[in-house]
């Protein structure tokens, strides 16, 4: 497994070239532990470098043509899609994560860049009617977008080539550099993005460096964040984290897509077969290691014998064991403490009154599907981000109830509903207090070109290609008087 290292050159893209490091970690494969390869850990000094030379090149990346910016993106999107099956192989052995979601990974990386390409030529602004006022008469006035500088992106680990492209891919639309940091746990298909980036560029002109990539500890992140000369930091990881972050880039723009603890509603109208099969497929996918998992369902108390009952049929079906198999829903997390964190939530959850259904434990390597009933508010399982393969069931009373229960959290990224009455599917878009409300399907759906983004403690900001771009980017008003007679 060693020759993924030689997919792309020794060291961190820095500059206009490869920059060899002092120190190198093993990246390993999460479900049996083994070794890939060992990757460049960057230092302090190294998100100086580069740092250093983003802010040379700002000029020269914000006057690149929209040609060869959208060139550029889409080059990309055509490489990815001639290596999609190799960069899937990839992301299973550096996140263990299944075959089946490593394939959508791939799939809507491709769909990002291309996005993001056709963003460049959307990318305009708008006359101004100024004289609305008095001293406006005669006046003419516009607004244009203009790169807000320097982008660093932090990814997570989770899916790190798709995370990696969200903050890459708008970044270039808009005319700016960007440095990237992946998760320490996963480096290595964000290494080979930026290589392939970096070698399409060289052959369109574009400067080499105006993509970068820096890995190392949280003094790198802190370096690269905090440095004043940035322009915006895009963040997907923790809440801890990211508030982490925006204290220390204040004031300049964060982007920050945080944790969630997602909700699945199921109404008395629902078509229970269609909710307990999503509840399944959305708890489930990635191994759970994903921000808008189905994690907390709840559902009404006249229809939940009805949906337990159901639900039994789609456990059965899980396949718990390899990654690299096609048939795999649930492999290990990415590392032993993970687990041990959620056997920790789980044991406390009982104790606390709750249910374990269904799993609980360890089989074949990996954490079993695991269904928790009833556990209580105050408990972590229920409260924070489990990011795992763990679906926690309440009852409630009607709809309001639910409703409440859904917002009675810290966090709001995406909620869903199923149900048959536009009445309610109308009622949870305005009650539910998130970014996203998903009306019969998975509250973990996610088109790369919607707004996508949460409230509260799940984050702010929009990603999504075209309202990314947007937030790369800055209005610069042009207030222009034709005649120059002097007034008055």
């Amino acid at each position: 497994m060693s020759n993924f290292s030689q997919k792309f050159p020794q060291g961190l893209p820095i500059g206009s070239t490869w920059i060899k490091t002092d120190k190198s970690a093993p990246v390993v494969f999460p479900f049996d532990e083994s070794h890939i390869c060992d990757a460049p850990v960057g230092s302090v000094e190294d998100a100086a470098k580069a740092l250093g030379h983003a802010v040379s090149i700002r000029k020269e990346v914000a006057a690149l043509s929209s040609a060869a910016r959208k060139d550029l993106l889409a080059k990309t999107a055509e490489k990815i899609t001639l290596m999609r099956e190799e960069f899937e192989n990839l992301l299973v052995l550096e996140t263990g994560k299944p075959l089946r979601d490593c394939k959508v990974e791939v799939a809507r990386t491709i769909l990002t860049f291309e996005t993001a390409a056709g963003e460049v030529s959307r990318l305009h602004g708008e006359t101004v009617p100024l004289d609305l006022l008095p001293s406006g008469q005669g006046m003419l006035g516009f607004w244009v977008r203009k790169p807000i500088g320097v982008v660093i992106g932090i990814a997570g680990f989770n899916y790190p080539l798709l995370l990696a492209s969200h903050k890459i891919a708008p970044a270039i639309a808009a005319g700016c550099p960007v440095i990237l940091k992946p998760a320490p746990q996963t480096p290595l298909a964000t290494l080979w993005l930026v290589h392939i980036m970096r070698e399409i560029s060289s052959t369109l002109g574009v400067p080499t460096g105006t993509v970068q990539l820096v890995t190392g500890n949280p003094e790198v992140g802190a370096a690269l964040v905090s440095d004043p000369r940035v322009g915006a930091v895009s963040f997907t990881g923790s809440a801890a984290v990211g508030h982490s972050i925006s204290r220390a880039a204040a004031p300049r723009k964060t982007l920050l897509e945080l944790g969630s603890n997602s909700a699945l509603i199921v109404d008395d109208s629902a078509d229970i077969e269609a909710a307990a099969e999503a509840a399944v497929r959305g708890s489930y996918y990635a191994s759970g290691q994903a921000c808008i998992s189905v994690q907390r369902v709840i559902v009404l108390d006249s229809v939940k014998p009805q949906f337990l009952n159901a639900l039994k049929g789609h456990l059965s079906k899980v396949v718990v064991g390899d990654p690299r198999k096609a048939e795999t829903h649930i492999s290990a997390l990415i590392n032993q403490a993970s687990t041990a964190r959620i056997l920790t939530w789980i044991e406390s959850a009982k104790k606390a009154g709750a249910t374990i259904s269904h799993g609980g434990g360890i089989t074949h390597g990996a954490f079993e599907p695991t269904v928790i009933l009833d556990p209580p508010s105050g408990e972590p399982i229920w409260d924070e981000e489990i990011f795992g393969p763990v679906m926690c069931i309440r009852g409630v009373k009607d709809l309001p109830a639910a409703f409440d229960l859904v917002n009675d959290s810290r966090y709001g990224l995406q909620a869903s509903i199923f149900t048959a009455s536009l009445k309610s599917a109308f009622a949870a878009l305005d009650e539910l207090e998130v970014g996203g409300v998903v009306v019969n399907e998975v509250p973990g759906f996610r088109s790369d070109s919607m707004p996508y983004g949460g409230v509260k403690d799940s984050g702010i900001g929009r990603e999504g290609p075209r309202f990314a771009v947007e937030e790369f980017t800055v209005t610069r008003m042009a207030i222009i008087r034709p005649e120059t007679k002097a007034i008055g």
